[in-house]
């Protein structure tokens, strides 16, 4: 049982562009849990957005874990690929640019939708 936690991670690769890959975290037993090393996070916030909404293409800004409670989130990014999250999955959005790489939002970052008939209720830890 001590495989690590394994997350979705939408990153920026090495020309800018925002990607999906996977972190992993490594877990530690401790009684009956199977733990993660502390991860410092700085803030938390509960977050609802109504089905329909939709974002433009952006970056994270500071690294967020969401965890999705209720409803269902689609990432999309620039070249079409995209992944779904609903309750119970979560993923960190840590896409960013360098500071010298001026944003822009036909190339670079990833945009969020709420698809289905549910409202979407998340977790935002910024780490």
């Amino acid at each position: 049982m001590l495989e690590p936690f394994i997350v979705t991670t939408i990153t920026t690769n090495e020309t800018g562009i925002s990607v999906f890959t996977e972190t992993d975290f490594e877990v530690n037993q401790r009684g009956g849990m199977f733990l993660t090393e502390q991860i410092a996070s700085k803030n938390l916030r509960i977050r609802k957005s109504d089905v329909g909404y939709e974002t433009d293409f952006h970056l994270s800004g500071d690294p967020t874990l969401i965890i999705i409670l209720k409803g269902t989130l689609k990432i999309e990014l620039q070249n079409g690929e995209f992944k779904t999250f609903s309750a119970g999955n979560s993923f960190i959005a840590k896409d960013n640019l360098p500071e010298d790489v001026l944003f822009d939002n036909k190339i670079h970052g990833h945009k969020a939708s709420v698809i289905g008939n549910e409202t979407l209720e998340a977790i935002h830890v910024k780490l």
